[in-house]
């Protein structure tokens, strides 16, 4: 794994658990394209570890989760984490 790579995944531990950021707030972050940002969420091994269920789109909506069950298990977790989904859409207050 390169070391933006491991600089994402590290980042994604310091979103506060009631926060979520989009692939582009991350990938404008770390310079480079918000498909490098989804390519490391995807590969992501450690979900449990790296939050990338905390990852949305930039139109702030939910959108394709590969672990477990898809975008249902994706709102679950945001939900467990005090984030509210309304419409299939997060409010801006949940962005960091």
């Amino acid at each position: 794994m390169d070391k933006v790579s491991q600089q994402i995944l590290g980042f994604l531990q310091t979103i506060p658990k009631w926060k979520v950021a989009t692939y582009k707030s991350i990938a404008d972050r770390f310079k480079v394209h918000p498909r490098k940002v989804a390519a490391v969420m995807k590969y992501n091994k450690h979900p449990d570890i790296y939050p990338c269920y905390k990852v949305i789109a930039a139109s702030w909506k939910i959108s394709g989760y590969s672990w477990y069950d898809w975008v249902s298990s994706k709102i679950q977790m945001l939900q467990a984490d005090w984030i509210w989904i309304n419409g299939g859409i997060i409010e801006s207050k949940y962005m960091i």
